[in-house]
């Protein structure tokens, strides 16, 4: 097949994230629409495609990113974002649609969900099958894929098996864990995608992809107990838990926040099987990968630190219209700041490698249970809270999840320029609020500026930054000099940064 344009909706998602270098592979050119192009320059497949800043939900930068395009492949979706998220998938996908008439696109790949839409069926699922939709009534010819539940490292799905299962040897079983359900492999979901990526017809096609065979969710968890060599589960059933329970047991288990956690129960509550009349292996022929062995495959990722994208590193970020700690004096409004500075013996590499390593399994230099209490707090305000860890215990990129945190800027010092780390919060907050570390020379150690940053929304963020004033003082003083301390007690070997 001819080299095809391909564009990538979505490509800092965690489809998105691993379908980009296998196009690459296979000698397609690679375009990507992305709000923050920082958040994938630090990606390894990066300098080999084509980043255009744009947003879809304002319909910034389309234009350039759709010119000359063969395929746009749509992996952009708002679950658990907000109770708007349906219209807001359905505008854009309506925008997509133009956009890619307009442009003279030859096909629109989208991912969507598996499952009949019933009146039971979750909002996920029919905004799902409304997104759909749109694209297969559209001109521009569509290829939709529907899958139900993804098995890999990093994938929503088996984060909430796997703690799950390994948390509770005894669970408490809700009805929806006895519905049918067809999980796939992500190896096979991206082995489809880069498949229908080379269709030059001129019809529509319409796919359930799923695994080798239909089980339920109970019989998931037994099967990853088994992967996993963990002794048997006991099952206790429990009919009358509500999905609306069970949202609150999800969230207080695994570490997925309480809107995600929702859509991810809700759309267990029906079949999500596939229809053999629109099975894609009759099109694009193949075994699947097992489900047992799909789940010891992300255990062997998971334990050997390979983890090639996340869930946690999708996130619906800052606005344009938003404050930012870069912005010149803040366009006049309000930025509340904690500023500390610590001198450390070690050098820059060595203190941007100890700033680098907080968070996680890690934990916290100082002060660990104030941080476990606030996570705590936004994990009842719904919110994601402490569980979400960190991709890896050492080395950060921009987009990566820490804690409650998210990767905003990472910039390792050298020879000609300070090191910088930039968290932005993503806990449940009245405004914004950023954790910053700026490392610069200073005679033959370092000068670390860590700053507490935090923009409020009315007067209950300003009650909020003031009431928390006198606990923020010890706790960020004290977390300044125990990192400048940490780095130079680092052996000379582990200095390297990130």
């Amino acid at each position: 097949m001819a080299q095809r344009r391909v564009l990538v909706l979505g490509a800092s998602g965690y489809v998105g994230g691993r379908l980009v270098p296998r196009l690459l592979e296979g000698g397609q050119a690679v375009r990507c629409l992305a709000r923050s192009p920082a958040k994938l320059a630090g990606a390894p497949w990066a300098p080999r495609t084509q980043i255009v800043a744009g947003d879809l939900s304002d319909g910034v930068g389309m234009a350039e990113a759709f010119a000359d395009i063969d395929v746009v492949v749509h992996l952009v979706h708002s679950i658990g974002t907000g109770a708007d998220f349906a219209s807001a998938d359905r505008d854009i996908a309506l925008s997509v649609a133009a956009t890619a008439q307009d442009a003279g696109v030859s096909r629109v790949v989208y991912l969507g969900g598996l499952g009949d839409i019933t009146p039971d069926a979750s909002p996920h699922l029919r905004s799902r099958a409304e997104v759909a939709d749109v694209f297969l009534a559209a001109r521009v010819p569509a290829t939709v894929l529907r899958a139900g539940v993804i098995i890999g490292s990093g994938s929503a799905s088996f984060e909430v098996l796997r703690h799950l299962v390994e948390k509770l040897p005894v669970m408490i079983t809700p009805r929806w864990v006895d519905t049918p359900t067809q999980p796939i492999a992500i190896r096979d979901v991206l082995r489809y995608l880069v498949a229908v990526v080379d269709d030059d017809s001129s019809v529509n096609h319409d796919y359930d992809i799923g695994g080798d065979e239909p089980m339920t969710y109970l019989q998931m968890m037994r099967g990853y107990a088994q992967a996993a060599g963990l002794p048997h589960r006991m099952v206790i059933r429990a009919p009358w838990v509500t999905p609306r329970l069970s949202t609150h047991w999800l969230h207080a288990v695994t570490p997925v926040p309480f809107g995600l956690a929702r859509e991810l129960v809700l759309s267990q509550t029906v079949p999500t099987t596939v229809r053999a009349e629109r099975d894609i292996r009759r099109d694009v022929p193949g075994d699947t990968l097992p489900y047992v062995e799909a789940v010891r495959v992300a255990l062997a990722r998971v334990r050997d630190r390979d983890v090639e994208t996340s869930w946690r590193e999708a996130t619906t970020g800052l606005r344009a219209a938003e404050p930012h700690p870069d912005d010149p004096q803040w366009s006049g409004g309000v930025l509340y700041s904690d500023v500390r500075t610590a001198r450390s013996a070690a050098p820059p590499a060595a203190v941007f490698a100890a700033v680098s390593g907080v968070g996680g399994a890690r934990g916290w230099p100082t002060h660990r249970w104030a941080w476990g209490v606030r996570g705590l707090i936004d994990r009842l305000a719904g919110g994601t809270g402490l569980r979400r860890g960190r991709r890896d215990p050492d080395r950060l990129r921009v987009g990566d999840a820490l804690d409650f945190w998210r990767v905003e800027a990472v910039e390792p010092p050298t020879a000609g320029r300070e090191g910088l780390l930039r968290l932005r919060a993503e806990m449940r907050l009245p405004g914004h609020a950023w954790l910053e570390f700026r490392l610069t020379p200073d005679g033959a150690g370092t000068r670390l500026t860590q700053r507490a940053l935090f923009a409020p929304k009315g007067l209950l963020g300003r009650a909020y930054w003031w009431a928390l004033a006198p606990l923020h003082r010890p706790i960020f003083h004290s977390m300044a000099n125990r990192l400048a301390a940490d780095a130079a007690a680092r052996p000379v070997e582990s200095t390297s940064g990130a």
